[in-house]
C-alpha cells in the first residue's frame, strides 16, 4: 500500500528573526491528522494540530495543502537559509527589503504616548505600504511583504528625483505617497540610527510633487493638538514613534517602538459571492472554515472587485456573529493573502475614543 504520510520543514529569516515551521499528514487509526510545531531555530518549538481528531485522506490532505500555502505565502521556504521566496512563484519580486511594521495600542496608551517626549507623532493615512527604492538610475516599489509591485508613474518619477542608492518607506494614497522613514541614503544604511536622525536626512530630501514627507508632531503640545484634528477631521488614526529607536523591520510579538492607534475598524475580507446592485458578499477564515461576515457595496466610481479577491473594509464593530457594522469599501488589497483574513481580526465591541 502506498504511503500517504507527508512532511516538510519551512525556514524563515528576516532581520532578527530566524524562525522554523514543521507540519505533518500522518495517519492514525485508520485516518489522517494534521500536525504542526514552530518556534525560533535551535529552541524547543510548540507543537500543534490542525484536526482535533482523524479525517479520511482527502479532506487531511486538504488541510494539509493550505497549512503549507499559507506559510509560504508569507515567506516561508524548504531552503535551511531561510530566504523568503526562494523555490515559489514569487521568487522573482523578492527584493529582501522588509518594512517595520506597527503594533496596535488601545485608547489609554494614546495619553501616555502624547505626554511622553521621547516619541514623535504622525498622522497614519489611509492607503498601502509602500517602500520605494532607487539604483543608480531605476526606481523599484516594493510592498509590505518585500515583493516588486507596481506604482502609480507620477510616483516614480518623483522618486528618481532623490539621491542614488537611496530607500524610503511610506504609505501611498491614490497617486501620492507619504514617508516617513529612510532605510538607506546615498548608499549609506541609515537603519541603526535613532529614528530621529533617519526623520532630518529624509526632510533634507528632494522628491517630486507626488511624494511628501509626513508631518512631526514633536512636543505634546503638537502631539494633542494634532491627535484632536485627526479625531476631528475622520483621519484614519495616529502614529507614535520612539525617537530614538533603530529600524527593525517585521511586527514584534509584543511591545515594540512603533505603535499606532485606529479612529475606526479596518478589516482583509474575502470577496465571496456577487450580489445584486453592486453588492458584494464577505468572508473570513475561523479555524479553517470560511464565514460569511456579510455584505459591502462598492461605490459607482469603483470597479467592482473578483470572487476570490481580498478586500479592505471599514466598519464600526463586528456582530458576535461575525456580521460587520456598517461596512465601507475601501479597495482590493494586493498585498495580502487570503490565508491572512483570519476572523480574529475583528473587534466585536464599540470603544469610545474620547
Amino acid at each position: 500500500m502506498k504511503n500517504l504520510e507527508e512532511s516538510v520543514t519551512l525556514y524563515f529569516r528576516e532581520g532578527k528573526s530566524d524562525k522554523v515551521y514543521q507540519a505533518s499528514l500522518q495517519e492514525v487509526d485508520g485516518g489522517f491528522t494534521v500536525n504542526y510545531a514552530f518556534g525560533r531555530r535551535g529552541t524547543t518549538l510548540k507543537t500543534e494540530t490542525k484536526t482535533n481528531e482523524p479525517l479520511d485522506y482527502d479532506r487531511a490532505k486538504k488541510v494539509y495543502d493550505n497549512l503549507i500555502k499559507s506559510k509560504t505565502a508569507k515567506g516561508y521556504t524548504p531552503g535551511d537559509a531561510g530566504t523568503p521566496y526562494i523555490h515559489t512563484d514569487k521568487e522573482s519580486q523578492y527584493t529582501g527589503i522588509h518594512c517595520q511594521l506597527l503594533n496596535e495600542i488601545e485608547f489609554p496608551k494614546v495619553r501616555e504616548f502624547i505626554e511622553d517626549d521621547g516619541y514623535f507623532a504622525q498622522e497614519k493615512h489611509d492607503g498601502k505600504r509602500l517602500l520605494l527604492s532607487k539604483g543608480d538610475a531605476d526606481v523599484t516599489a516594493i510592498n509590505k511583504k518585500g515583493l516588486s509591485c507596481g506604482a502609480p508613474a507620477p510616483v516614480i518619477e518623483s522618486a528618481k528625483l532623490m539621491p542614488q542608492n537611496c530607500i524610503i518607506d511610506g504609505e501611498t494614497v491614490n497617486e501620492m505617497v507619504f514617508v516617513f522613514d529612510m532605510l538607506k541614503n546615498k548608499g549609506v544604511d541609515t537603519g541603526d540610527l535613532p529614528y530621529e536622525e533617519r526623520l532630518a536626512q529624509l526632510e533634507n530630501t528632494t522628491f517630486g510633487d507626488s511624494i511628501r514627507v509626513v508631518t512631526t508632531a514633536r512636543t505634546t503640545a503638537e502631539k494633542q493638538r494634532l491627535f484632536e484634528q485627526l479625531e476631528k477631521n475622520g483621519g484614519e488614526g495616529i502614529v507614535f514613534k520612539k525617537r530614538s529607536a533603530p529600524y527593525i523591520p517585521g511586527s514584534p510579538a509584543s511591545g515594540g517602538d512603533q505603535f499606532k492607534y485606529k479612529f475606526y475598524k479596518t478589516a482583509s475580507v474575502i470577496v465571496s459571492k456577487h450580489n445584486d446592485k453592486r453588492s458584494i458578499a464577505m468572508e473570513l477564515i475561523d479555524n479553517e472554515k470560511k464565514m460569511s461576515v456579510g455584505n459591502v457595496t462598492i461605490p459607482p466610481n469603483q470597479d467592482v472587485p473578483a470572487v476570490g479577491a481580498v478586500i479592505e473594509v471599514r466598519y464600526l464593530y463586528a456582530y458576535e456573529g461575525g456580521s460587520l457594522y456598517q461596512p465601507i469599501y475601501k479597495g482590493v488589497r494586493d498585498d495580502v493573502d487570503t490565508n491572512e483574513c483570519q476572523m480574529n481580526q475583528l473587534i466585536y465591541k464599540k470603544e469610545q475614543i474620547s
